[in-house]
């Protein structure tokens, strides 16, 4: 476990409101990438209630083997699995067209870092800020057009931190499939980036 689920377990052990709050605050964005994933966007709410609910059930039980962030994001992924079978869904790796295309694969390490960093754009003029803002709307847009698989890995990579492998383990897919999903999101995302700095618009 880490030094905050170190904290934190013993307070959500002892029923304290307060860690609950901390909990989802901080898995909540997670657990709905992966919940996305398997099931898509109309179930995914319902599968993250869910996953709490069996959260809350199961507390008692956790061992700390894994990570809380692990663990609660294993339960979502079964709880998913489980709303799948009942809706009979096929989950699909196509590749949804974004807004402005791609860019070529040469901005990539063969890591998948980027090799030249898109720029910054944290300025404190107020100009600067309402751009800033503007672009997050921006990408939040172009995260949205990703089809469900694209943009809960990039999710589950970029924001949540997560390997490649344990993005694998949670969503039931390939490492190559989470390499080439996470490289056209980045490419779509780079587009988005690379557009808003020559025009200013999304």
């Amino acid at each position: 476990m880490s030094p905050a689920d170190d904290d934190l377990l013993p307070r959500l052990l002892a029923g304290e409101d307060r860690a609950f709050r901390e909990l989802i605050g901080a898995y909540q964005g997670a657990m709905r990438a992966v919940a996305y994933a398997i099931v898509g966007s109309r179930h995914a709410d319902e599968v993250v209630q869910d996953a709490w609910l069996a959260v809350v059930r199961s507390l008692n039980g956790f061992q700390g083997r894994a990570s809380l962030k692990t663990w609660l994001l294993t339960i979502t992924a079964n709880t998913a699995k489980s709303r799948l079978r009942h809706v009979r869904r096929e989950v699909l790796l196509d590749d949804l067209p974004a807004p402005h295309g791609t860019v070529g694969g040469e901005r990539f390490a063969s890591d998948g870092h980027w090799l030249t960093p898109p720029s910054a754009w944290h300025e404190d003029s107020p100009e600067a800020l309402l751009n800033e803002s503007e672009l997050r709307e921006c990408l939040e847009k172009t995260i949205a057009s990703l089809s469900e698989l694209q943009g809960s890995v990039l999710v589950l990579r970029e924001r949540q931190g997560l390997e490649l492998e344990e993005i694998c383990n949670l969503l039931d897919i390939s490492l190559s499939n989470v390499r080439v999903l996470l490289h056209r999101a980045r490419l779509k995302v780079f587009a988005t980036l690379e557009h808003f700095e020559e025009t200013g618009q999304c």
